[in-house]
């Protein structure tokens, strides 16, 4: 029964043709990122400034427009939108996969090909998420939403391992057209979907002050922000491990396209096995989110002082495990911890956090590689996530004020003032459904519902009780 479980939302025509497309399309996304590694560091002669560069341009849209993709997408058809963002990436694939292919590719093609490619992706991203929601209805949005990251995470383990061997068979050139190609069964997927069987949400008109208005929430969660410092941490070398393999394959150990290919799927087999022990548990922890952000640094340091190819590529296999555990549990842990009316702009700001450290970091990694040494990017890529998740653990843990009521959204407790005997015009939802999304969030983190913090609060009007009332805090 928990088998046939695990696939329910696969019993939705909409969402089963709109998976299978995506099932396809993965391991090409990745194929791509394999090839387009490698076909810098032979156009550049190995140059890590040069690959780092490449990095930077493709994540540095989400840097700067994120929030404002997140906005955009709010305004339109998410069906449509997708139809045009996927067909838009794979012409960009395909051509530069003939420059490739004739031999005519340069540098500034793949770094004119990789901000083209993050120009999209700030619709893209932002548009695949906010679709599913249409196309499953809410009580198997959380299994449609696991089902994605897993094949997503397949998509990892299988794609370079095939571009590997593509790519010492035939070159990168068609590796990027097979991935231009693919995005048709995501566009051919997204055309047979039922328009009349999905969940469409209402269009958010054009307004002034949403995204301020979410920021300023953010910035009275405390806990929110020192969540999203651990996440910028971690991720800000994190984002760059394939960089750091492709440069330690290369460079150090001297291995061809196969090698990076099997190293590169060696830490996608460990995040995809991480993924499913993170499935496994019923509830998120904010333990397990810290020590899969430690090991991850842990691991970092080991596989810098690795003296050999084959106990590099193995201890790939624990980084990656640690670094997903960490990466699904934090993302959960955001879900459930913010009040619904909040979430898509929390989680627009946790993503641009997520993604959009990479292009600062990524010429960091390569500056580091190129000047003392691939070994010295990871080693210190380890040291400093081993030290500031070790410093945000303690402010975590001794942070007075970093409790239940700021872990879990409060009844009249919203961007704006709620007027007595009415709901929010904004609201989705009545108060019953808020307090149920309390207490439920409160017994999946592991914490005592926000009732019976609020139980003795007196006459605070923002409902902030003593400090003896905070027992109940993010150590659990």
């Amino acid at each position: 029964m928990r088998r046939i479980a695990m696939f329910r939302s696969l019993a939705v025509r909409n969402y089963r043709i709109y998976a299978l497309g995506q099932l396809v399309s993965n391991p090409g996304t990745w194929m791509q990122r394999i090839a387009q590694d490698w076909l810098v560091l032979q156009l550049s002669g190995g140059s890590g400034i040069a690959l780092g560069m490449t990095t930077a341009l493709q994540f540095l849209p989400m840097l700067f427009l994120g929030l404002w993709g997140g906005a955009m997408v709010d305004r339109f058809d998410k069906r449509k939108l997708l139809v045009i963002t996927q067909a838009s990436m794979g012409v960009l694939a395909v051509g530069l996969g003939i420059l490739a292919t004739l031999g005519a590719a340069e540098v500034w093609h793949v770094y004119l090909f990789a901000f083209g490619l993050g120009m999209i992706t700030v619709l893209d991203n932002p548009g695949r998420q906010a679709f599913v929601p249409e196309i499953v209805d809410r009580e198997l949005l959380p299994n449609a939403i696991a089902l994605n990251s897993a094949s997503f995470q397949l998509g990892r383990v299988t794609g370079p391992a095939i571009a590997g061997v593509l790519i010492g068979l035939v070159g990168s050139g068609p590796v990027f057209m097979i991935n231009g190609l693919s995005f048709a069964f995501t566009i051919v997927a997204l055309l047979l979907i039922r328009t009349a069987d999905l969940n469409p949400t209402e269009r958010v008109p054009r307004g002034k002050g949403q995204i301020r208005e979410g920021l300023r929430y953010i910035g009275s969660r405390r806990d929110l922000v020192l969540l999203l410092v651990l996440a910028g941490s971690v991720q800000f070398f994190g984002a760059n491990a394939q960089n750091q393999i492709a440069l330690m394959v290369n460079n150090v150990f001297e291995a061809g396209a196969t090698a990076f290919g099997v190293a590169a799927a060696s830490l996608a087999v460990g995040a995809l096995a991480g993924a499913l022990l993170a499935a496994r548990r019923e509830h998120p922890r904010l333990k397990l989110v810290l020590v899969g952000a430690m090991g991850f640094g842990v691991t970092q340091l080991v596989a810098g002082l690795m003296p050999g190819y084959v106990a590099f590529v193995v201890i790939l296999v624990p980084m990656g495990v640690l670094f997903m555990t960490f990466v699904t549990t934090l993302n959960a842990t955001f879900q459930l911890s913010v009040d619904p009316q909040m979430r898509g702009r929390v989680m627009s700001m946790f993503l641009l956090v997520f993604m959009g450290v990479a292009p600062i970091g990524a010429p960091v990694v390569g500056l580091i590689a190129d000047a003392f040494g691939p070994q010295a990017s990871l080693l210190t890529g380890g040291a400093v996530t081993t030290v500031v998740v070790g410093v945000l653990t303690l402010l975590l843990m001794r942070t007075r004020g970093v409790a239940v009521r700021d872990l879990l959204t409060r009844r009249g407790r919203g961007p704006e003032p709620v007027a007595s005997g009415g709901d929010h015009p904004g609201d989705h939802g009545d108060r019953a459904d808020r307090e149920q999304h309390q207490d439920g969030a409160a017994e999946e983190l592991g914490v005592q519902p926000a009732e019976e913090v609020l139980t003795h609060e007196g006459a605070d009007q923002q409902g902030r009780g003593p400090d003896h009332q905070q027992a109940a805090d993010l150590r659990r």
